[in-house]
């Protein structure tokens, strides 16, 4: 049986992760190091944070200046659209809406300018379901 995540997941290696905090009482933060954990490139976006993880920070996707996969989204659903907007204008190939974050409009979007899209979910355990899980 196809599993689209699993796919997502094997093939995007590259997060730039929206609203990533330093904290690590941050949902952000764990699920971001635990991706990092198990071989992801994380790549920071947040106009508040300089360096998170060991990673340079970047205010906007539209500042990061190099190639990413996925979009993780972890920012309340009306900044959803022009997060949106911005990984379509950097060519993403995913966006990934985190548990709590749903924005039908915006995944339409996403979907029609040919990105798979993710939502209400979390990245991380979509990660461990996956792939944790088989190593035990």
């Amino acid at each position: 049986m196809f599993d689209a995540i699993r796919e997502i997941l094997e093939q995007g290696k590259t997060l730039a992760v929206v609203g990533l905090s330093s904290k690590p009482t941050r949902p952000s933060h764990g699920v971001a190091a635990y991706m990092q954990r198990h071989g992801y490139r994380i790549i920071p976006v947040n106009p508040h944070e300089e360096l998170v993880l060991g990673e340079k920070g970047y205010a906007t996707l539209d500042a990061v200046p190099e190639p990413f996969d996925v979009v993780v989204i972890f920012r309340r659903p009306e900044f959803v659209a022009e997060v949106v907007e911005a990984a379509i204008r950097k060519g993403a190939k995913v966006v990934w809406m985190q548990e709590g974050v749903v924005h039908e409009q915006a995944a339409e979007r996403a979907r029609a300018a040919g990105l798979k899209v993710v939502m209400d979910r979390c990245i991380l355990k979509e990660h461990a379901k996956r792939f944790v899980a088989e190593r035990i």
